[in-house]
């Protein structure tokens, strides 16, 4: 492709302004990549288990200290 060849050419039709517009607005916006998503954060369910689980060790008395309040 050179640089005197246009990007796009019109093979059918007498498009409008406006129609050209829209059709490199498409073009553009298809070619940029798409953003990566963003991470899910963690539910409130799913935190509040690890705090509880990281707590809790194991001995004498683990199993009903593991009941308490903290």
């Amino acid at each position: 492709m050179s640089a005197e060849e246009p990007l796009l050419r019109v093979v059918r039709g007498v498009p409008t302004a406006e129609e050209l517009a829209a059709l490199v607005g498409a073009v553009v916006a298809r070619s940029r990549p798409a953003a990566a998503p963003a991470p899910a954060a963690a539910s409130a369910w799913a935190r509040s288990g690890r705090a509880v689980a990281a707590g809790v060790t194991a001995g004498p008395g683990a199993w009903r200290a593991s009941g308490l309040p903290r």
